[in-house]
């Protein structure tokens, strides 16, 4: 029987290199890679800080903006 993972991904694929994250979902590249590895618990807690580290990457980005 098949189980599917939970995932913050929203299909919205863009890595930043300079931040080092994933713009849709906020993971790290070595998050994404990981992810089917990891256990439930493993991944809801990096899920429970995915909106921070999206809130602080687009600021960031608004911060090198012209």
């Amino acid at each position: 029987m098949s189980r599917s993972l939970t995932t913050p991904c929203i299909h919205v694929c863009i890595l930043d290199p300079d931040l080092g994250l994933c713009l849709g979902c906020g993971r790290t590249r070595d998050e994404i890679a990981q992810w089917g590895r990891l256990a439930e618990s493993e991944r809801l807690a990096i899920m429970a800080d995915l909106d921070a580290r999206l809130r602080q990457a687009h600021a960031a980005l608004e911060d090198e903006r012209p």
